[in-house]
């Protein structure tokens, strides 16, 4: 079996005690907020505060220098000692709006990522940031109820929010997606250019899983249906969160059945172009293709499959 790639993928870094026992504390953030070292990370518009830019680093601010009646979560405990943050000390996301957010940071380069910087951060930071935009845009997209249409509140944290009129409690979801290394008997890699991204942007395949299915069974479907291939063997490499707003990243690869062609044959809605690399082939269309981000598991599968870190 291949070997996991989660530990190596830069947004599955955490050094985070998420302490979900304390969620249903009563006075939660009133205790937190009389707790010397509890620490607070600013969010607003999917983006978090940095403290530096280089080395990239999240701002975890003392309570009084933010507002304590916006949304706020609690992310949980620092597991190790930093310089700025003990171990055991208490880390709480707080969600600003457009008119906070410039009173807190006036320049905007102080807004930060993780999308784009998430291969930057360090261990802890990588795994707040993640865990706060998650559950922060949870919370933007289920202000009311959508089973009865209710407004809904926090609870719990943060981590659960509550319909005021049937008191009907509300919890997270994460969509699942596959992202998948497509291979053939000469181990070249199939790469796609997706219709919403520049000409030149080439990435691996993939899809969000569909209700009753299976994750290898959505490998099959989401390749067949944008490339007009059939694999098989799906072997699972690996998964990163991706909140980018919801979801979870499963990497797989798989090889083209060879009972099956292998003729190109892209979606046309989705997927306008398909392309095999070989090794050498992809290293040397480095000028002329532009591959995934550092941050994503894509770039993290396309770099295991090439045998190393792919300078581009």
């Amino acid at each position: 079996m291949h070997r996991s790639l989660t530990a190596t993928l830069p947004l599955s870094r955490y050094r985070i005690d998420r302490d979900d026992v304390s969620r249903t504390r009563p006075r939660l953030f009133d205790e937190l907020w009389a707790e010397p070292g509890t620490r607070v990370l600013p969010v607003w518009r999917g983006e978090v505060l940095l403290s530096s830019v280089e080395p990239a680093a999240l701002a975890l601010l003392p309570v009084d220098a933010v507002p304590a009646d916006a949304l706020r979560i609690y992310l949980g405990r620092a597991t190790d000692t930093a310089p700025d943050l003990p171990a055991g000390a208490a880390i709480v996301a707080i969600v600003l709006d457009d008119e906070r957010a410039p009173e807190l940071a006036t320049d905007i380069a102080q807004w930060g990522n993780p999308r784009t910087l998430g291969h930057a951060l360090g261990d802890r930071d990588a795994g707040l940031a993640v865990e706060a935009l998650g559950i922060a845009n949870w919370h933007a997209a289920h202000a009311f109820s959508p089973l009865t249409g209710n407004p809904t509140e926090p609870a719990r944290g943060g981590w659960v929010r509550v319909d005021r009129a049937t008191g009907r409690e509300l919890f997270p979801r994460t969509d699942a997606a596959i992202i998948v290394a497509v291979t053939d008997a000469d181990d070249r890699l199939v790469l796609g250019s997706n219709a919403q991204w520049e000409a030149n942007r080439f990435s691996l395949l993939a899809g969000f899983v569909e209700p009753g299915e299976s994750l290898e069974a959505a490998v099959v479907r989401e390749v067949h249906e944008e490339s007009g291939l059939r694999v098989t063997d799906p072997v699972y490499l690996g998964s990163q969160p991706w909140p980018f707003p919801a979801s979870l990243m499963l990497g797989f690869r798989a090889r083209l059945d060879p009972a099956s062609a292998h003729d190109l044959r892209p979606d046309g809605t989705e997927i306008l172009d398909l392309r095999w690399f070989s090794r050498d082939e992809l290293v040397a269309s480095l000028d002329e293709i532009t591959l995934p981000g550092r941050t994503s598991i894509a770039r993290a599968l396309i770099e295991d499959w090439i045998g190393g870190p792919i300078d581009a």
